[in-house]
């Protein structure tokens, strides 16, 4: 790996964030081979030199990009993941609700990320494995642990298999903004209209956790 040069001036923290900013994009929209760091420089609006002096390599500014994003999901839904790890034998509904609405926030708000993680999910690569390892593998686990909960103990509103519960929670909270542009054509409404957002976080909210106790029959 390329060791960042000496001579570079010193470190900017909104140099860097503009940087892994425009990375996350570059590498969603081109791929991670077709996203060369003379494109993220551009959309950095910074020299190139500066990528190897603030993350030493491509592959680096990639792995600092995921890092930060999945640091921003564990951070959303950080209250019910440490509850399902901690072992607690229950966890809040409200608890659950809250985490899907940062889910939907995040994928709402970083409609690129989704992206990158469907062109490397795709790939059975070094990349895809890192990402498996490092960053899906924990979430996986701990909606795993939530699925095992059985009774009224459970937030959920029906039972499923982890690996179902798992690909649809994530699918559900990604793919309208995902989808943006086709969706803007199709209907004429934009996924960013804090009422669409609002709207499609309520609906995940009742397909999942089902309705507030004194909404509805009692599970």
């Amino acid at each position: 790996m390329a060791q960042p040069s000496q001579t570079a001036p010193p470190e900017d923290g909104s140099t860097r964030e503009r940087m892994l900013d425009a990375a996350l994009s570059a590498f969603a929209e081109l791929g991670y081979d077709g996203a060369s760091t003379r494109e993220i420089a551009s959309r950095a609006g910074v020299n190139q030199g500066l990528i190897p002096y603030y993350f030493g390599s491509k592959e680096a500014l990639w792995r600092e990009a995921v890092n930060r994003a999945f640091s921003e999901i564990r951070e959303g839904v950080g209250l019910a993941l440490q509850s399902i790890e901690s072992g607690e034998p229950n966890i809040d509904r409200a608890a659950f609700a809250a985490m899907i609405r940062d889910l939907v926030r995040f994928a709402a708000s970083n409609p690129e990320f989704h992206r990158l993680m469907t062109d490397e999910g795709k790939r059975d690569g070094p990349r895809m494995h890192w990402i498996v390892d490092n960053h899906v593998r924990p979430i996986y686990e701990a909606i795993e642990t939530l699925a095992a909960r059985a009774g009224e103990a459970s937030p959920l509103a029906v039972r499923l298999d982890p690996l179902i519960l798992h690909y649809l929670l994530v699918g559900a909270s990604t793919h309208l903004f995902h989808q943006a542009p086709e969706c803007l054509r199709l209907t004429g409404r934009d996924p960013a209209d804090p009422d669409i957002i609002a709207a499609h976080t309520e609906a995940l909210i009742a397909l999942f956790v089902g309705p507030e106790p004194n909404q509805g029959e009692s599970r």
